[in-house]
C-alpha cells in the first residue's frame, strides 16, 4: 500500500471524515536538501479534511489532532505537511 493510501485510511478510520483529500507531491521535491534520500514518496503531503471530529477545536487544536495521527509517518521521513482541516460544513 502507497504512503498516501496508509495515510488516508488511517485518517478515515480515526477521524471519519465527510471529506477527505491527500495528496503526495514528494515527486517535486526528489534530491532537494530536504530529500537526501531521493524519495519520491512520503516526504511531502497536501491534506484538506473536514470532520465532525474537530467541532468547537481551534486550528491549532484540529492541526494536533491531525499531526498526532501523522506521527508515525513523520517519524520516518514526512517533513513537508500542507494542512487544511475544518468542521463539517465549514468548507
Amino acid at each position: 500500500m502507497s504512503i498516501q493510501k496508509e495515510i488516508r485510511s488511517s485518517l478515515e478510520s480515526t477521524l471519519h471524515p465527510s471529506s477527505l483529500e491527500v495528496f503526495d507531491f514528494s515527486d517535486e521535491h526528489s534530491g532537494h536538501t530536504g530529500n537526501p534520500g531521493n524519495k519520491k514518496e512520503g516526504t511531502h503531503i497536501k491534506i484538506r479534511i473536514v470532520s465532525d471530529a474537530f467541532s468547537g477545536k481551534s486550528k491549532v487544536e484540529q492541526h494536533r489532532i491531525v499531526y498526532t495521527i501523522l506521527k508515525p509517518w513523520i517519524d520516518r521521513g514526512l517533513h513537508a505537511i500542507v494542512l487544511e482541516t475544518a468542521e463539517t460544513n465549514s468548507f
